[in-house]
C-alpha cells in the first residue's frame, strides 16, 4: 500500500528557529471515519518504520485485530526525517534546489506533533478516541498530548519516556559516530554513511534486546559448522550483528538514520515549559503507561515517572525477555492490556 502525501505549503518554524517554506508527511490510513468521527486511532511509529502498522505491527492492526480497519479509521505518519515517503535530508531544499543531506532541518519530536496538527486538520479530525505508540513513536504521542491536551481520549505510550536518558543519548551518540567515521560520510550521496549505518544498527540491537533474549536465540555457532576448525567458526551472535545491519541498509539511509537518532535525543517535555512534571500534569487524556520489564534502553524507572506524574494514569509492566522490542513482539499481552482498560471507562471498544 502506498502512503498518502499530504503538502503543507506554508511556513513553517521549527523549534531551532529554521524556518521552512512548507513541508510533507506520507501518511496511511485504514478504515473509514465513521459518521460522528469518534472511532479514530492514531498510531505512531518508531526510530526506522514506516506509516504502514499493519506492516510492522502485525500481531495488532488488521482484519480481527485489536485495531481492525472494519472498526476504526487508523491514521499512522511517517516522521519527518524518515526515509518512507516524508520530508526527509535526501529531498531537495527548495531554497537551493539542491538534496539537503547533512544540511536537513532537525525536526524534534515536538516538531512533528505540530506538523501531525496540521495534517489532523486537514483530515477533518475533530477528536482523536485512541493514540498509541512504542518508544520514539510514544515520545511522540506524549508531546501531541501536552500541545493539544483535548485532542486524545485514551492514550498508551508503551516503552517511552518524557526526557531522553543520558544513557539514550549515549547510545545514539555511538551510532553517530560509526556513521560519522564512514570515509564516506562526508559525501553527498544517497548511499554516503551505509557501513557506517550498519555498524550503528549493531549497537542499537544491544539495546533493543537483552540479555536473555540473546541467550535464548544467539547461543553457539552457526549452524555450517560441521568440518570447520575452531578459528574456522562464526557465532551465531555475531552472524546476526552483521545480517541486521545488512537487512537495515536495504531500506534505509544514514541521514535518515542519523537526524533521527538526534530527534529522538533532543526529546524532552519539560523544554521552554514549567517542568516535565508540569507538562505531564497537563494531559488530560486517559492513560495507561506500558512498560517492558527487561527493557534497557527506556526501563521501567522511565514508564513509572509518567505514570507518576499523568493525573489518574495507570501503569502495566510486561514480563518479557524480548527488551526493548518488547513492544513490537508482545502482541497479545499489549491486546489485553488495553481491552482490559478501556473497559474499566466504557462497555467496548467504540465500533464504526
Amino acid at each position: 500500500m502506498q502512503p498518502e502525501i499530504f503538502y503543507y505549503n506554508n511556513s513553517f518554524t521549527l523549534e531551532s528557529g529554521r524556518t521552512l517554506p512548507g513541508f510533507h508527511l506520507a501518511y496511511t490510513t485504514l478504515g473509514r471515519l465513521n459518521a460522528d468521527k469518534s472511532n479514530v486511532v492514531w498510531i505512531f511509529h518508531a526510530l526506522t518504520a514506516n506509516s504502514n502498522p499493519a506492516e510492522w505491527w502485525t500481531g495488532l492492526v488488521g482484519e480481527t485485530k485489536l485495531f481492525d480497519p472494519s472498526k476504526y479509521f487508523i491514521v499512522c505518519v511517517n516522521m519527518p526525517g524518515s526515509c518512507y515517503g516524508s520530508i526527509s535530508p535526501l529531498d531537495n531544499d527548495p531554497l537551493t534546489d539542491k538534496p539537503y543531506y547533512h544540511d536537513f532541518p532537525l525536526f524534534t519530536t515536538r516538531d512533528m506533533a505540530r506538523a501531525y496538527e496540521l495534517l489532523r486538520k486537514y483530515l477533518n479530525i475533530d477528536k482523536i478516541y485512541i493514540g498509541v505508540g512504542g518508544s520514539m513513536g510514544g515520545q511522540q504521542l506524549l508531546e501531541w498530548n501536552i500541545e493539544k491536551p483535548e485532542l486524545f481520549e485514551f492514550i498508551f505510550p508503551i516503552a517511552t519516556n518524557a526526557e531522553h536518558s543520558a544513557w539514550g543519548v549515549a547510545f545514539n551518540a555511538s551510532q553517530r559516530m560509526c556513521i560519522e567515521n564512514d570515509a564516506t560520510w562526508k559525501e553527498e550521496q544517497v548511499d554516503a554513511g551505509l557501513e557506517g549505518m550498519k555498524i550503528a544498527r549493531s549497537i542499537a540491537l544491544i539495546s533493543y534486546r537483552h540479555y536473555e533474549a540473546y541467550s535464548k536465540s544467539q547461543q553457539g555457532f552457526t549452524i555450517d559448522t560441521e568440518g570447520k576448525s575452531i578459528d574456522e567458526k562464526v557465532f551465531k551472535a555475531e552472524s546476526y550483528q552483521r545480517y541486521q545491519g545488512e537487512k537495515l541498509a536495504k531500506r534505509f539511509n544514514a541521514f535518515s538514520y542519523y537526524f533521527l537518532s538526534q530527534a529522538m535525543d533532543k526529546h524532552n517535555v519539560g523544554r521552554g515549559r514549567d517542568s516535565v512534571r508540569a507538562a505531564l500534569q497537563s494531559i488530560k487524556a486517559k492513560a495507561l503507561v506500558i512498560s517492558i520489564s527487561s527493557d534497557v534502553l527506556f526501563p521501567t524507572s522511565e514508564q513509572e515517572l509518567l505514570s507518576a506524574y499523568i493525573p489518574n494514569a495507570q501503569l502495566a509492566i510486561i514480563d518479557s525477555y524480548y527488551g526493548h522490542d518488547g513492544f513490537l513482539l508482545e502482541f497479545e499481552t499489549i491486546e489485553n492490556l488495553v481491552r482490559d482498560f478501556i473497559s474499566q471507562h466504557t462497555t467496548e471498544l467504540k465500533p464504526v
